[in-house]
């Protein structure tokens, strides 16, 4: 299972960014992806995941402000974040769990400038 990640940049606090994260191979369509990201001198820490039948449920940081989806058509999961807030700058990455193994993408870094 691949993942690569896009859609990361420089944005100002109020602002919006739509991460994508697109997977090869029919297992990306079947499983649950999750989005995380990391800040500097932070542990990973979980954003939001959305399951193969469309359920989403989101961390409290993230609710009323992110949203994720899918179109498994395209094997994309996407993050949309509006509102974004300084604290929200970190590396973001996708995941996927097959059985017992994880797969992450390489990241796509947001900056969100004061």
């Amino acid at each position: 299972v691949q993942l690569v990640e896009s859609g990361g940049g420089l944005v100002q606090a109020g602002g919006s960014l739509r991460l994508s994260c697109a997977g090869s191979g029919s297992t990306f369509s079947r499983n649950a992806i999750g989005w995380y990201r990391q800040a500097p001198g932070k542990q990973r820490e979980w954003v939001a995941s959305i399951t193969s039948g469309l359920s989403t449920i989101y961390a409290d940081s993230a609710k009323g402000r992110f949203t994720i989806s899918r179109d498994n058509a395209k094997n994309t999961v996407y993050l949309q974040m509006n509102s974004l807030r300084p604290e929200d700058t970190a590396v973001y990455y996708c995941n996927i769990r097959v059985y017992v193994t994880d797969y992450w993408g390489q990241g796509t870094q947001v900056t969100v400038s004061s």
